[in-house]
């Protein structure tokens, strides 16, 4: 695993060591925004409403003038600078959701844009037009799900990274101490950086924050449950697929599980991103668009890329590909397994779970166990005991695939994580090695509830509604609630990659800094331009179809479950290829502005 060598304590490598401020009072003024600590006043910055300038209060900057309005902030996210003036995004609203090594995690509930943009009254007609786009995305950006952070510790290192450190490594400020990979905002922080406010800079981390109190056997016990999403393919679920150039993935998320009994701590890992070759899924109004590779002289090179970044990072990877073996996904599944060839040093595993799963034998994961049960064993897992000493590293990691990284992979990482539970749980004294998990109603309920929150947290974030198969999780089967939840949900998928998703992924690029606006380049509306208001017809359609046949066949469900979720599908489908034929007899394609330029 990654890490420098120390003989850290626990102490020095949990504690957090630099405090950012937690509560700021924003006082808007009529040329200026003024941000201060309430518990240290004196300490504070502005950021100019005409040009964006910031700087730094001086000890007699004492804002006499009387401000208009004055609230309370709860961080400050970042600035953007478009093409008549600066944006700085601040936390308006947050919820303590858990603790980890003791500190507490906030919940981003709500964010605010403050405008400093007095420059837009004297820009161009193409200009205006231009930022009011910038500005309906910033305003996606503001309502961004699945934010986490803490005012005491860095949430984007893992524990066994973490204990690696250097000394003295945590007494540095927050936003220097964290992964860059998994700094949501990291581009917003440029400006605040470069004026030297550390006690003001706070990274997010954007993917999921679980926490469950068990008692295992009298034995009262904490377990953590944090996805870490990367933000360097970020991005939608059909607009971001496969790998870039450099080897960097489409949802590539780092797991943790982490465990506190009887003053001892563990922690697996585990990952799931896109398969790493270049390919794409053009969406074109039909239910599942065509899987395309894309040939390129690279290609063996970014696969190469991608997995000695893995090894670098995590140690020895097991690459777990959990796609059909038919069709599209059979071709792009083929593809990825002669890649892997080419690598010796890595092991990879076909499972076509729909085949040995389907839809409710979850129980036949232990066919895919029995496969790689020996090497995952060894992997092990990260043990301390209650003086900080390290009982054991994990050695390695299982990397799971299956098309969106989400349902299929949430169900055989949890699957995976209960096997490594038990065993740590045994090597602890908690079990006898008889005893699991699955013994303990409550315990295994919990833990299970865990997982499915959390695949739902990244489903969200990823592809815009809660994760299917998520019964699987909660329950180790399929029920008829379950198979209507997923039907609906698999509906909103569809309309969400075809009419939202687009300018979703703008929103994305442009606060990441995968676009960057730029007064002399292409303005978006240059470059496939569409009236997003000629979608509104074959939305509408799809939604009134899918929601319809819906009600018609809730009634016939009860021992079909599979036929009324293909009913559902096929009743959205049919009407937003119907809507498609009368919109003026044209063929649409959502593909994002901001796309084209990247």
């Amino acid at each position: 695993m990654e890490g420098e060598s120390s003989s850290s304590s626990p102490s020095s490598s949990c504690s957090g060591g630099f405090k950012l401020y937690e509560e700021l009072e924003l006082r808007e003024f009529r040329d200026r925004f003024v941000i201060r600590s309430k518990e240290s006043p004196g300490d504070g910055f502005s950021i100019d409403r005409r040009d964006g300038t910031v700087e730094s209060l001086g000890d007699g900057d004492d804002c006499a003038a009387g401000p208009s309005k004055a609230s309370t902030i709860f961080g400050v996210v970042g600035t953007i600078r478009l093409l008549a003036g600066t944006y700085m995004l601040v936390i308006s609203s947050r919820k303590e959701v858990g603790r980890f090594y003791g500190f507490p995690v906030y919940r981003v509930m709500s964010m605010r844009f403050l405008h400093c943009n007095e420059g837009l009254k004297f820009s161009s007609f193409q200009e205006k037009k231009d930022e009011a786009y910038f500005m309906t995305l910033l305003k996606l950006v503001e309502s961004t799900p699945g934010l986490y952070y803490s005012y005491e510790t860095d949430i984007t290192l893992n524990l066994q990274r973490r204990f690696k450190l250097a000394d003295g490594w945590m007494k540095k400020p927050i936003w220097k101490q964290a992964d860059p990979r998994f700094v949501w905002n990291k581009n917003l922080l440029e400006e605040l950086i470069e004026h030297k406010l550390d006690r003001f800079i706070l990274p997010l981390l954007q993917g999921s924050f679980q926490v469950a109190q068990l008692t295992l056997k009298s034995s009262p016990a904490t377990m953590s449950l944090i996805s870490r999403r990367c933000t360097r393919r970020l991005g939608t679920r059909m607009w971001r697929r496969g790998a870039n150039l450099e080897g960097d993935v489409a949802n590539f998320i780092e797991t943790e599980q982490i465990l506190d009994v009887e003053g001892f701590r563990s922690s697996l890992l585990q990952v799931r991103g896109s398969i790493p070759l270049l390919w794409e899924q053009i969406v074109d109004l039909s239910y599942k668009p065509q899987l395309r590779l894309i040939d390129h002289e690279q290609t063996s090179k970014v696969v190469e890329r991608h997995f000695n970044d893995l090894f670098q990072r995590y140690g020895e990877t097991i690459a777990v590909d959990l796609t059909d073996m038919h069709g599209g996904e059979g071709e792009l599944s083929a593809a990825y397994a002669a890649e892997m060839q080419k690598l010796p040093n890595v092991r990879y595993i076909s499972f076509d779970f729909h085949r040995v799963c389907g839809s409710s034998n979850f129980e036949n994961l232990e066919i895919l166990y029995e496969q790689i049960s020996e090497d995952f064993e060894k992997q092990g897992y990260f043990l301390i005991d209650v003086g900080g000493k390290i009982l054991e590293e994990q050695k390695g990691i299982i990397r799971s695939n299956c098309i969106d990284c989400l349902d299929r992979t949430n169900v055989t990482q949890s699957f995976l994580a209960q096997k490594s539970l038990d065993h740590q749980l045994r090597q602890i004294g908690v079990l006898t090695s008889s005893e699991c998990i699955s013994m303990f109603d409550e315990d295994y309920r919990k833990f299970r509830t865990l997982w499915a929150e959390q695949g739902d947290d990244i489903s969200l974030e990823y592809a815009g509604t809660h994760a299917l198969k998520g019964d699987l999780v909660r329950y180790g089967r399929q029920t008829l609630a379950g198979a209507i939840k997923d039907g609906m949900s698999a509906l909103s998928r569809y309309y969400l990659n075809n009419f939202h998703d687009g300018i979703r992924q703008d929103a994305i690029d442009l606060v990441s800094g995968h676009y960057t606006v730029n007064r002399n380049g292409l303005s978006p509306f240059q470059l496939n331009g569409f009236d997003s208001l000629s979608y509104l017809p074959i939305a509408s359609a799809l939604l009134v179809g899918g929601l319809t046949m819906t009600t018609l066949t809730l009634s016939q469900a009860g021992r079909n479950s599979q036929q009324f979720l293909t009913s559902v599908v096929c009743a959205g489908v049919a009407a937003g290829v119907m809507a498609m034929v009368k919109v003026n007899g044209r063929e649409f394609c959502s593909r994002p502005r901001l796309c084209g330029l990247l």
